[in-house]
């Protein structure tokens, strides 16, 4: 069975300030806590502030589908017809994160935990 969307990453400009405001918004404080990468856990879903989200190109928050194998999911998303955005990559921890453009230019995103 597919997880789904387990994470939803921002971009933010101001990580101070948007920590300060999604604790507020999610009630909780955030588990990681660092200059790159501000991380809160609400349940099963996790939703990550990434102040160099916007110099990467993103122009608004994104969802990762959590996988088992990240580089056989992109292998059939390819397969399906997809275009690779950015390549199975390590963001820290074993975390691998990759992301595909669909036929319609939607972005597909994919995390695979250790």
């Amino acid at each position: 069975m597919n997880p789904g969307i387990r994470l939803f990453v921002y971009p933010v400009k101001d990580i101070a300030q948007a920590k300060a405001f999604y604790s507020k918004l999610l009630g909780v404080a955030p588990y990681v806590d660092g200059t790159y990468y501000v991380g809160f856990r609400v349940g099963d879903q996790e939703i990550g502030l990434d102040p160099n989200g916007h110099k990467q190109g993103m122009t608004g928050p994104l969802g990762y589908y959590q996988v088992g194998d990240i580089k056989q999911s992109l292998q059939m998303l390819l397969e399906a017809g997809a275009q690779v955005l950015q390549k199975v990559r390590n963001v820290g921890g074993g975390r691998l994160v990759a992301s595909v453009k669909d036929a319609d230019g939607n972005v597909i995103a994919l995390m695979q935990d250790p």
